[in-house]
């Protein structure tokens, strides 16, 4: 016997051979189609008995083994069944007489045999046989199994009968002696009555019907007999016999204590553990040695004790095993018998999970000695011992062996190597070594398994794909060594790996389809997630030109909306998970979106990436795919990946597709736990329309306002003047911009500004709208720069008054004064005051253009436009000093500055259509003004609720600012045609207006029907009655008076002597005492009286007050009565005619 038979076991001790062959030519998915219901039938329980029968079936079985039937009687064929195809009577007897040629094969061992004939009809099917059986075909065969089953109660019979007839032989006839095939030339001439050959023969026949008994499911009577065959084969030293009857002894014990099989499979001959131990107790009652019958039943109960004692413990049936195993060695013809127990130990060691001692016995199998093994058998054996190792648990050796097993299918010797049989066994040999086919079992953590083995195996499969023809596959597997294996790499190797794989790649491109093998087995794609390595992704907000903004009062009724709590922990909790995933910012439909990836090249090459774009779900998106080449080993390096999404919802950023080698790759960041990420989902908001600012400015490159602006702008101007901003706004999107608004604010506050510095009017804009795409609308806004032109210490004690001339006055007025002629332009005296003075000054703003149109305009969203002005302003004037000089006219006086030209170029100063006064470059002179004076009551009052949120001192610089708009100087640079105006606020101080403040108590004097002044003369004639009307408005708070009024006419003589003696020349008509009564708040009160001028000249009338309230009037202040003076002009009456 020289083929093994590695996948039995040791409860098939207990079974029949059958053999099934097929007969002339017969379909081959045919014959195993019955085969597969005939090899159902593996149990059969006997009629009229409890007993069991087990059989085995075999489609191929050597003649040559069936010799070694008396050895081991599992191993006989004791029955035949034929498969055949019969298309008509002609063929019948053919078909009969290859049927008994097929019966002389195994006709000396054969129990009983059958004959199934497909396709033959007529009369020779009608015939009633009872080894032949017709079906019409070989899907019409419904009782196959039922002619199966009882063939095997024939084949029971037979078997019954022999063992009864070895087992009850009690006659002195001499006993043959069983011989193996290679022991018969060895007994010739032996003396065959010797002892010793009586015992042997003994020995043989109690081993063989142990055999016997074993296969008649009589578990006890089996035991019985082994027992007594080692005793006798041991006294002979029959060391062959004596390890088939150890051998036996082992297999009877197997079955009792493992009624579930040792194969490792399910098997439907095998019963369960209770059956099989009632069936095992059964057949030790029903035939205990002594007291057997013609039937085999037997009534004595102490059996049980009996088997009992002959079964072999767990841990003595592997000692009997190695017992066995070591006669066996004897003989070197029994190599296939020492490895098939081999085999079968492994199997028990299996079972009782003592994997050291089975490796004993594979280690002792891997040496057996077969003699010369054909390719085929050499591959057999290799896999048998693989899926042994693997049964007990050593997978990495059970892996070795099938990788042996897979290059014997490809030896040298074969004249057609089997690639494809080589390929399929190293796939299975991966679990031995810790690899897998699917990249994400790499990505859990640190490597687990020996990477240079690995390595080995991978490029093994890479050869014998490529060798199968199919560089698809090559493809598959260079890339999971590429991206599995890269930390292992050499830099050498690096390079020859992606050499190999370009190469392959050029005749058949990878991509991330799923590679489906012939048996079934499925090839997940490979992503070079390390080509090159990302360590973080980012999505990036819009720029600030383009970034949408929620209304806010649409905003706070979302949020109003979504809890009536101001703070609810489990709702922050909730929020706080979202919010690892989501991103606050918003994208916009139609707009290119960035997301960054830092990434870094490993290979010691330069590394060329193509078509390298996003992956996202969610919404409708526009990958832009980049190309990107990195140095060698380079650092981290920023890639930006861009893409437009085409319609809004929320957008999640699943991963990243490359094309590096010639293979496709999508990346996935969910299998990339190391990356970082502060979120991969994003809300993209519907779309919006896009401005594009241009000016009329030049552009600032650097922005000293904090913040990201879209634009900004630089100008220089001189403290006062105004330039004219143009903006255009071009729609470059692809809606309508439906709605515009501008706002600005200051950035710097560090300088008081006066007035406001950046005005426009946007009706004639807005009247424009909607703006179509293409379109543009312009906008002119002023900016205005008025700072503090008031002058410091510093330059008050620099400048000298002799040298300053006052302008401004009238020539005829007294108060006009020339000073000392200034000889020459006193330069300032250090340099730090002038440096002081000539410093450029820096005003910032912000315009926002807020707009918004289409959908986006309908979802309650809006863009800004930011625009940065920035003015460097130069000084031009400054008002070092100020004071004021009582005018001609009670209700004005004469406000005295002195101007200072800080510039290098002359300057020309008018104020009020005053006289225009010119300075030379870092010149000062004087400049008096005629001012009105104010009634801070009369200014514009702000509305209650303005008044409720503001503060005095704001209110108050409010008036101020009013009072000082009313006398702004204007200046002009007539050399560079530049001009402005100056404003006075900053220098006035509070006894300059208190001077500028009109008296609570307003009087007006009204002589001869014209209101009088200290610059307007009544004119009268001589004789008549000139009334005089004095009418006091109280615009105080509180009520006054009331009062007397004394009228005294007096004479100025110019020279510094008045005359108060006229009580010749001016009389009065009544008193000249006018009495006042009390005044309310806001009311008025009038006095009558009239005088009469007895001579021509110039009179003056002085109205003296006396206060007749009780101590009210010393509450009041002098400054409250100042009344006008009175100028009277009495002229000569004119003569009448005819007198």
């Amino acid at each position: 016997m020289s083929v093994p038979d590695y996948m039995q076991c040791a409860e098939d001790h207990q079974t029949v051979l059958v053999v099934v062959q097929p007969v002339g030519i017969v379909p081959e998915d045919q014959f195993f189609r019955i085969y597969k219901r005939i090899a159902s039938v593996a149990q059969v329980s006997i009629r009229d008995s409890q007993r069991n029968l087990y059989i085995r079936y075999r489609h191929h079985y050597l003649p040559e083994n069936n010799e070694w039937g008396d050895f081991q009687t599992h191993r006989k064929v004791v029955g035949l069944i034929s498969v055949t195809t019969c298309g008509s009577a002609k063929e019948w007897p053919q078909t009969l007489d290859r049927f008994h040629s097929q019966k002389e094969v195994f006709g000396a061992t054969l129990y009983d045999s059958r004959l199934l004939v497909f396709g033959l009809q007529g009369e020779i099917a009608e015939q009633q046989r009872t080894d032949v059986a017709f079906y019409s075909s070989y899907e019409d065969c419904p009782n196959v199994e039922k002619r199966v089953e009882d063939f095997v109660e024939s084949i029971f019979i037979v078997l019954e009968s022999k063992r009864l007839d070895r087992a009850t032989d009690k006659s002195g006839d001499k006993i043959p002696l069983l011989c193996v095939p290679f022991e018969k030339k060895d007994f010739v001439g032996l003396d065959t009555d010797s002892r010793h050959y009586k015992k042997r023969c003994q020995g043989r026949m109690r081993k063989h019907v142990g055999d016997l008994c074993l296969q008649a499911g009589m578990l006890q009577d089996a035991l019985v007999h082994y027992h007594m065959a080692v005793e006798l084969l041991r006294s002979v030293n029959d060391f062959l016999w004596l390890g088939a009857a150890l051998e036996g002894l082992c297999s009877a014990s197997v079955i009792f204590h493992y009624p579930g099989g040792t194969a490792g499979k399910a098997s439907g001959r095998k019963p369960s553990l209770a059956q099989g131990q009632g069936q095992a107790a059964d057949a030790g009652k029903r035939h205990r040695p002594g007291a057997l019958t013609a039937n085999g039943i037997s009534a004595d109960t102490s059996s049980e004790i009996g088997r009992a004692k002959n079964c072999l413990g767990p841990e003595d049936i592997i000692e009997k095993y190695k017992e066995a195993i070591s006669y066996y060695g004897k003989y070197k013809n029994a190599g296939v018998i020492e490895l098939e127990a081999c085999v079968k130990a492994v199997r028990v060691l299996a079972i009782q999970k003592r994997a050291m001692e089975a490796s004993e016995f594979l280690q002792n199998a891997v040496y057996i000695n077969l003699g010369q093994l054909s390719e085929e058998e050499k591959i057999q054996r290799y896999s048998i011992l693989s899926e042994l190792y693997h049964l007990i648990g050593f997978h990495r050796k059970s892996a070795f062996f099938k990788r042996v097993a897979a290059m014997q299918c490809v030896a040298p010797t074969i004249p057609e190597p089997g690639w494809r049989a080589c390929y399929k066994l190293l796939l299975e040999t991966l679990p031995g070594y810790s690899l897998s086919l699917d990249p994400k079992d790499f990505s859990k953590g640190s490597h687990c398994g020996w990477a240079a083995v690995q390595m080995r195996l991978l490029h093994e499969l890479v050869y014998a794909s490529r060798r199968m023809g199919n560089p698809g596959l090559s493809v598959r597997h260079l890339s999971f060594l590429l991206q599995t294996m890269l930390d292992f790499l050499s830099d050498q190797e690096k390079k020859e790996v992606t050499q190999s794989l370009e190469n392959y790649t050029s005749k058949c491109p990878g991509g991330m389809e799923v590679l489906t093998l012939p048996d079934g087995l499925k090839l997940p794609p490979v992503a070079f997630t390390k080509l090159p390595i990302i360590r973080s992704v980012k999505l990036l907000d819009l720029p600030v030109s383009l970034r949408p903004h929620k209304q806010k009062g649409l905003l706070e009724n979302n949020m109003s909306t979504k809890s009536p709590f101001i703070y609810s922990p489990i709702i922050m909790h909730t929020r706080g998970e979202e919010r690892n995933k989501k991103i606050e910012f918003q994208w916009v439909q139609g707009e290119v979106c960035e997301v960054q990836l830092m990434v870094y090249n490993p290979m010691p090459f330069e590394l060329r990436v193509e078509h390298m774009g996003l992956l996202t779900s969610g919404v409708e998106f526009e990958a832009l795919p980049a190309a990107l080449s990195l140095p060698a080993e380079s650092g981290l390096y920023p890639v930006t990946l861009v893409g437009v999404p085409r319609t809004a919802g929320n957008i999640t950023v699943n991963g990243y597709h490359t094309s590096v080698f010639g293979v496709t790759s999508d990346c996935l960041l969910e299998g990339l736990p190391s990356v970082l990420t502060s979120g991969c989902v994003v809300e993209v908001i519907p779309s919006l329309p896009r401005l594009q600012l241009s000016t009329s400015l030049p552009r600032m490159t650097r922005n000293l306002c904090p913040g990201e602006l879209s634009s900004s702008v630089s100008v220089q101007l001189f403290n006062g003047e105004t330039q004219h901003l143009t903006i255009t706004l071009e729609n470059i999107g692809s809606e309508d911009l439906e709605t515009l608004e501008v706002a600005s604010k200051t950035c710097n506050t560090k300088e008081k500004l006066f007035g406001e510095f950046l005005s426009w009017d946007l009706d004639e804009a807005v009247s424009q709208l909607p703006l179509k795409p293409g379109q543009s609308v312009t906008l002119t806004v002023n900016i205005k720069v008025r700072l503090d032109f008031s002058g410091g210490e510093n330059l008050l004690q620099d400048l000298n008054d002799d040298g300053i001339s006052v302008t401004g006055l009238p020539i005829s007025s007294p108060l006009r004064q020339v000073l000392k002629p200034r000889a020459e332009t006193k330069p300032l005296g250090s340099e730090s005051s002038k440096t002081d003075y000539n410093h450029v000054k820096t005003l910032e703003a912000v315009m926002t253009f807020k707009y918004s149109g289409g959908a986006g305009k309908v979802e309650g969203y809006y863009r800004d436009l930011t625009l940065g002005v920035h003015v460097d302003i130069e000084p031009s004037v400054f008002f070092t000093r100020v004071s004021t000089l009582p005018a001609t006219r009670t209700r004005q006086c004469h406000l005295l500055l002195d101007v200072f030209n800080s510039t290098e170029h002359e300057l020309t100063v008018s104020a009020n259509n005053n006289q225009d006064l010119v300075l030379h470059a870092s010149e000062c002179q004087r400049m008096a003004i005629q001012v009105d004076k104010f009634d801070f009551d009369t200014l514009p009052q702000p509305d209650q609720e303005a008044l409720r949120y503001t503060n005095p001192k704001l209110l108050e610089e409010e008036r101020l600012h009013a009072q000082a708009s009313m006398i702004n100087s204007t200046l002009a640079h007539p050399s560079v045609r530049r001009q402005g105006e100056a404003s006075v606020e900053g220098v006035l101080n509070q006894l300059v207006l208190e001077h500028l403040q009109l008296a609570p108590l307003q009087w007006d004097v009204v002589v001869n029907g014209k209101p009088c002044d200290c610059d307007i003369i009544a004119d009268c004639r001589v004789g008549d009655a000139v009334p005089l009307e004095v009418k006091l408005t109280n615009r105080s708070k509180n009520a006054v008076g009331p009062f007397a009024l004394t009228v005294v006419p007096f004479q100025d003589y110019q020279n510094g002597v008045q005359n108060y003696a006229l009580q010749d020349a001016v009389t009065f008509i009544g008193s000249n005492t006018f009495y006042i009564d009390t005044v309310k708040p806001t009311e008025n009160s009038v006095c009558m009286g009239a005088l009469l001028f007895l001579y021509t000249g110039d009179f003056y009338l002085n109205i003296k007050f006396q206060d007749d309230s009780a101590g009210q009037g010393k509450e009041l202040p002098p400054s409250w009565f100042g009344l006008p003076s009175v100028h009277i002009k009495a002229l000569e009456a004119p003569i009448e005619a005819g007198a």
